[in-house]
């Protein structure tokens, strides 16, 4: 194909050079005149291992060459991929100056050109950028319509400085978002050669996960810090304890857990985080990232509770009391702690869980039932239609169904606000639903 890149600093680089490599024509361009003649003299504009080499080569193959003139490049090429920076503004939000400025030179491009052209974005944008700004920007400098007469896409780059190359050679995922197929098919058949299992989203959700993977990484790594410095002041060596659990690869480095949702419960982690938290503090070590959990986790509960408050409707049937499915385990369960607001606020409650039976009851759960909440005992029903029948609105904490347990029909009245994200073969007709997270 024949790609222009837009903008030569690490990631337009890398991308041009690559390209490049694996057979594409490619029109590096910039503004800087230096960074144009430097890559004409077949060298890299950046300290990156492995950069020069590949530019060499591929400016004396003559697959790839810089120019300033954007519109010319935008012309002369299928493709266009957008590589330049959005540094942040003193309020922390996104400076897009450069990516505006980079499309009004290709909407320019786009206005004397008659063939179909897709404008590829790897520069990282917060959700809601390509289609608030560079889609209405390329369409008012080029008098077109995005969708029909160009394609707008975003392909976010997950490229770590020193060791680009090998992450665009190794790359796990290839996010594309994309909203027609045209582009889509253009966008592919230029990076026909990268790796990694292919996602494709919208664009709004290509702009998030970008977002996702750094708040990700940045939570990995002040995780281990803090665990780290803790370890330090008990005389432990904070590599061995985090090797360990990285060792588990099922529940610790895993997509467990990874799944938005109600709140954490249960016997072990709320105390355990408070143990840890009380030791570190007696240390005088600060772990502000693991004493935000706790807080963090009674927002989510505050989150639903908000939401059968914008319901509207005071006869609520909640689906689920114990911490999780499975269990009869009501020690910190966030479902009783929602069941306790509603109830404190007057909202007419019937409670439905398989798992939580009085009559079975026996030990730990039946004396924290007799002693925290007998005044919910009293609203347990062991029957879901009359408990779904009960709510005007109606609260899955967690999913209970299967072997012959389904959610009825919801009336038209109904709204169903879903805390476990139920499959679409679960999911009631009729009604409303929403959930928490989606």
């Amino acid at each position: 194909m024949r790609i222009s890149v837009f903008g030569i600093g690490y990631v337009g680089a890398v991308s041009a050079a690559c390209l490049a490599r694996d057979g594409h024509t490619v029109l590096a361009v910039d503004t800087s005149q230096q960074k144009v003649e430097t890559i004409n003299a077949g060298r890299s504009p950046i300290v990156e291992a492995g950069l020069g080499p590949l530019i060499e080569q591929a400016v004396a193959g003559g697959r790839l060459r810089a120019t300033t003139d954007g519109v010319q490049a935008l012309r002369d090429s299928q493709l266009s991929f957008v590589c330049v920076g959005t540094p942040s503004l003193a309020n922390g939000n996104l400076d897009l100056t450069q990516v505006v400025r980079v499309c009004e030179v290709i909407g320019r491009g786009l206005a004397g050109k008659p063939d179909f052209h897709a404008v590829v974005v790897r520069s990282t944008m917060l959700p809601g950028s390509l289609a608030g700004v560079v889609a209405p920007v390329l369409e008012g400098c080029s008098g077109k319509k995005a969708g029909r007469d160009f394609g707008t896409a975003l392909y976010p780059e997950f490229l770590r400085e020193g060791s680009a190359i090998r992450d665009y050679d190794q790359a796990g995922t290839v996010i594309l978002g994309v909203d027609d197929e045209r582009t889509l098919a253009l966008v592919r058949e230029a990076i026909a050669k990268a790796p990694g299992r292919e996602i494709v989203v919208g664009t709004a959700t290509a702009e998030m996960i970008k977002y996702a993977n750094n708040a990700w990484h940045a939570t990995k790594i002040v995780f281990a810090n803090e665990i780290g410095a803790l370890c330090k002041a008990l005389g432990l060596d904070g590599h061995r304890v985090m090797d360990a659990l990285c060792a588990d690869t099922r529940l610790n480095v895993s997509a467990a857990y990874l799944r938005p949702g109600f709140a954490f419960g249960g016997s072990c982690l709320p105390k355990d985080l408070r143990a840890l938290l009380h030791r570190a503090r007696s240390l005088d070590v600060r772990c502000p990232m693991i004493a935000s959990l706790l807080p963090s986790n009674e927002e989510q509960v505050r989150r639903a509770f908000e939401m059968v408050q914008a319901a509207g409707n005071r006869r609520v049937g909640l689906i689920g009391l114990a911490f999780k499915s499975g269990t009869d385990d009501l020690r910190e369960s966030p479902a009783v702690e929602l069941a306790e607001r509603l109830f404190g606020k007057g909202y007419d409650i019937r409670i439905f869980d398989r798992d939580v039976n009085l009559a079975r009851l026996t030990g730990a759960n039946l004396a924290f039932i007799q002693a925290r909440i007998p005044h919910l005992a009293r609203l347990l029903s062991d029957d879901l239609h009359a408990v779904a029948a009960h709510g005007d609105t109606l609260v899955l904490v967690h999913g209970q169904f299967g072997e012959g347990l389904a959610l009825p029909a919801l009336r038209a009245d109904q709204i169903l606000i879903d805390l476990a994200r139920l499959a679409d073969v679960q999911r009631p007709a009729g009604g409303r639903y929403e959930g928490i997270c989606w």
